[in-house]
């Protein structure tokens, strides 16, 4: 399959793979129809996706079932007037049907918007507008139905939303409580629509495809566009750095809310022809993900640091690990003593990788290097990378600076799998990308081997157990608190989770008595409710003022290197 699009299949040293990565584009490219269908005609039997959850349930299909599925549920959506342009956000935890309705939406033409399932209703309803979201298909979570429940009266572009259950009598249980005619029973109704018929023309190179909510710092979560060819960016994340294969079966812990799962049980994996594992769980525990890997017979492994630290405190003689051959992570640096211990156990070499919602792997350690642990690894060659100063000149090794994507705007020179830009917002995508430069805001250092090693982020955003979570959005919920006159959010290292929130609060006159454990507890609580829960503040210290500029910004890097100079 990887054939079709760049020139060179092999690499066999950094050298080699820099000179010769090259890109086939093609006119219009689909990836439901360019890959998955190409796999279904000529491969119908290859396995593509395993699925299993925590209550026993076991799925196993192949291509020529995952093309029939996905036609049927491109139908379904269809006959609910979803179409080409049209904005569908998917609230799906790790069901089954995430797969099918992604593929759906690119067989249509139109616009995924992948959300996580801890969303409050003031996320969604914010999401819903920004977007203009027409519509929503979710699970059955009770949790995650009452938020849109709540959202829908203030989310007027909305006309549809589907509820994926576990059955078809779960549907008719939830037909009860719903009179709605703006909802729909997907178990019970998308195997009723009629043939699926490709439409005319289903969309261009540069026509958007896929939006994320990323998250920032001084305002509400950003909108990332990508385009057809983003999924094309996705063969080098794959292909080489998952260093996968037709034989391969992998396994990427991440949620499909998140950016990450088009990263590792998408399209990459599919590009290079492997099956896609997924483990559909509630809860996270070491044994678990470990005894799929054992059951299953999984050969390649991406999960964060966090997951990986908790894998080395089991016993993991105790497990059949003998299929695993590849192991990768992302998402926050990597503590060289975890890559040590995982080695010493597994034998495996931890291979790290970084990029962002914005891009593809933008940086990683590939199969033909040698890893250093802590690294990012080195530049992907599909990206022209550089570390620049404040002041726009280069850095020389061991200077740190900001990690910059070279590229343009017109569509002459920009690199498959790098964003179009912030959707209706173009002040923000200027601060981005302009004079023919793609901002990432992630500062970092090289080494004399040419291996970059990241130092933070310059927009102070807080990557904790994966998650990337904007200190404006828990700063916004804790202020919704009559106990909170100003407050600050930092990140602290944290052995187990990279990160944790931190929260320093300036409380109101009348409150100042009560800054003890209940009133931490209570702000905490409060910030569950008023957002995501996996914002909220594991640390909050209570001040008399915040350290600011002399414009009034709160100057964040203060805190930040009081609280590390605390622990020296």
């Amino acid at each position: 399959m990887i054939e079709r699009f760049i020139e060179q299949t092999r690499f066999t040293s950094e050298e080699d793979f820099r000179k010769h990565l090259h890109f086939r584009i093609p006119e219009n490219f689909n990836f439901a129809y360019d890959v998955m269908d190409v796999w279904a005609e000529e491969q119908p039997d290859k396995l593509a996706i395993i699925w299993t959850n925590d209550k026993g349930r076991e799925r196993m299909t192949t291509f020529a079932q995952l093309k029939e599925q996905s036609d049927q549920a491109a139908a379904y959506l269809q006959s609910l007037g979803i179409g080409h342009g049209d904005m569908v956000m998917l609230i799906l935890k790790r069901r089954y049907e995430w797969w099918l309705t992604m593929l759906a939406l690119h067989k249509l033409g139109a616009i995924a918007i992948p959300a996580t399932h801890m969303l409050t209703e003031k996320d969604i309803v914010y999401r819903n507008n920004r977007a203009s979201v027409k519509a929503i298909v979710c699970v059955d979570d009770e949790y995650v139905t009452r938020q849109i429940k709540l959202a829908l009266p203030d989310s007027p572009t909305v006309e549809r939303v589907v509820v994926v259950s576990e059955n078809i009598e779960a549907d008719a249980s939830l037909k009860k409580t719903e009179s709605s005619a703006i909802f729909s029973y997907w178990q019970s109704e998308w195997q009723q629509a009629p043939a699926f018929h490709r439409p005319a023309h289903v969309n261009t190179n540069d026509d958007t495809m896929l939006m994320y909510f990323t998250s920032g710092t001084s305002g509400e979560p950003k909108m990332v566009a990508h385009n057809y060819l983003y999924a094309l960016g996705h063969l080098t994340t794959g292909a080489f750095w998952h260093n996968l294969g037709e034989y391969s079966i992998h396994l990427t812990v991440a949620d499909t809310g998140w950016g990450k799962a088009v990263w590792g049980k998408f399209y990459g994996q599919w590009l290079a022809g492997a099956v896609v594992f997924v483990f559909d769980h509630e809860k996270f525990t070491a044994d678990k993900i470990l005894r799929q890997i054992e059951r299953y017979r999984i050969t390649s492994f991406c999960a964060p640091p966090t997951i990986y630290r908790f894998l080395i405190r089991e016993d993991l003689s105790q497990y059949d690990l003998s299929s695993l051959k590849y192991c990768c992570t992302a998402g926050e640096a990597l503590n060289a003593a975890v890559y040590d211990k995982f080695l010493e156990l597994t034998g495996l070499r931890l291979m790290e990788g970084f990029g962002q919602t914005e891009t593809t792997l933008t940086l990683g350690t590939f199969p033909w290097m040698t890893p250093k642990p802590g690294s990012m690894g080195k530049p992907n060659p599909q990206y022209d990378i550089d570390l620049i100063k404040p002041d726009g000149t280069h850095c020389e090794d061991g200077e740190k600076g900001e990690i910059v994507i070279k590229a343009s705007q017109d569509g002459s020179t920009t690199p498959v799998g790098l964003f179009k830009g912030y959707y209706r917002d173009e002040e923000k995508t200027r601060e981005a990308w302009h004079d023919g430069i793609y901002h990432t805001g992630d500062v970092a250092w090289r080494d004399e081997d040419g291996y970059f090693w990241f130092v933070g982020r310059t927009d102070d955003v807080i990557k904790s157990s994966g998650y990337r979570i904007g200190p404006f959005e828990v700063e916004s919920a804790l202020m919704t608190h009559p106990a909170v006159v100003e407050c600050a959010i930092t990140g602290v290292p944290d052995d187990i989770r990279g990160m944790v929130v931190k929260a320093t609060v300036v409380l109101a006159a009348q409150w100042k008595q009560h800054a003890d454990d209940d009133l931490v507890k209570e702000l905490q609580r409060h910030v569950k409710r008023v957002t995501a829960p996996y914002k909220y503040p594991r640390i909050i210290e209570f001040v008399d003022e915040l350290p600011k500029t002399i414009s009034g910004k709160i100057r964040r890097v203060e805190i930040r290197e009081k609280d590390e100079k605390g622990k020296k």
